[in-house]
């Protein structure tokens, strides 16, 4: 009898503990899509200090091309010197397609891209980004530039 009621109040503390809190990461995710924006603004209004705006000081970047570049200077020079050449008749749409915390100050964000050029031809291409929240807001740390190529 006495393992009866034991086993009965065991069950029974289960049932009414409290829920574990739910995170809400609502705020964090509007920061970290703000941050994908904005790349998508910067390229489309062809400013590269406004592309590179996202990034930490010390991002390291992967370019689609598999070529690896440092730093928040560094992107927003390279960047500027495709607008203004070989990219400037080009617009970009981002759209974030997954979002996943590591910890509460580090996520890996996902992101589809399609470039288009003036003749219509579009480039697919799969990003992923590295995002840390330091003192001034979420930053992009690391960023890899993934070509899609047409199923066929």
């Amino acid at each position: 009898m006495k393992s009866l009621i034991f086993v009965t109040l065991f069950m029974l503390g289960f049932s009414i503990a409290p829920a574990e809190p739910q995170v809400s990461h609502a705020a964090d995710e509007a920061a970290l899509r703000e941050n994908v924006k904005q790349l998508e603004t910067g390229w489309n209004t062809k400013s590269g200090a406004a592309f590179a705006k996202p990034f930490a000081d010390d991002a390291d970047y992967v370019i689609i091309n598999g070529m690896y570049i440092k730093g928040r200077a560094v992107i927003a020079t390279a960047h500027q010197q495709i607008f203004d050449t070989i990219y400037k008749d080009t617009t970009l749409t981002l759209t974030v397609k997954q979002i996943r915390f590591l910890r509460p100050d580090v996520a890996v964000v996902h992101v589809s891209g399609h470039r288009e050029d003036s003749t219509k031809e579009s480039h697919a291409a799969m990003l992923t980004l590295v995002m840390t929240k330091e003192k001034q807001g979420w930053t992009i740390a690391a960023f890899q530039n993934t070509a899609v190529t047409a199923k066929g």
